[in-house]
């Protein structure tokens, strides 16, 4: 004869069943912005324009992103003083040496407050591509709405934001690189 498996009563599993629902509801807002007043859209998010800027540059001269329009653009957060920063510096200028010919542009915005920080470590880590200076983050914490540094917004060539990354990320990975390829081909 087989044995009994004993039931237990579907009352036990109603404090789980809370217990998910709510992390799950935490998760959704949290991790995926999901706004919870009408018409407001908290943070620049993917599916959405990329907000404009104007920024100097480390060596002279300004940049406003639409200049750059019609390019794919990896738009990077970041300071001296960040660790994770500094680990994916040398991925970042990968990325921007396999690319840079196409239309694909990468602007770091460094949010240093001591300025004179800043090309020292350029030139340790043999950084080719373009610095610009948000020294009271300004762009960073108004218009983007960053959380912290490095933080990375990958723009379609219409403006619009395709990825958003908190967080160090290694860039320089083969599937990285083919989905920028991907990216930069569309028309």
């Amino acid at each position: 004869m087989g044995t009994a498996v004993e039931q237990k009563p579907a009352s036990v599993y109603i404090p789980y069943a809370f217990l998910v629902t709510a992390l799950l509801s935490v998760y959704i807002v949290t991790f995926n912005k999901v706004d919870l007043r009408p018409g407001e859209v908290e943070y620049p998010a993917e599916a959405f324009l990329a907000p404009q800027f104007e920024l100097p540059t480390l060596y002279g001269g300004k940049v406003k992103l639409s200049d750059y329009r019609g390019k794919v653009l990896f738009i990077n957060f970041w300071a001296t003083w960040c660790a994770t920063c500094k680990v994916e510096m040398p991925s970042m200028e990968k990325l921007y040496q396999r690319f840079r010919e196409y239309d694909f542009e990468m602007l770091t915005i460094s949010v240093d407050k001591d300025q004179s920080l800043i090309d020292p470590f350029v030139k340790q880590y043999n950084l080719t591509f373009p610095v610009l200076l948000d020294p009271d983050s300004e762009v960073a914490r108004k218009a983007y709405k960053t959380t912290g540094v490095p933080e990375t917004f990958v723009i379609d060539k219409n403006g619009i934001i395709v990825y958003k990354a908190i967080g160090p990320r290694d860039w320089a990975t083969d599937d990285l690189m083919e989905s920028f390829a991907q990216l930069i081909q569309r028309s």
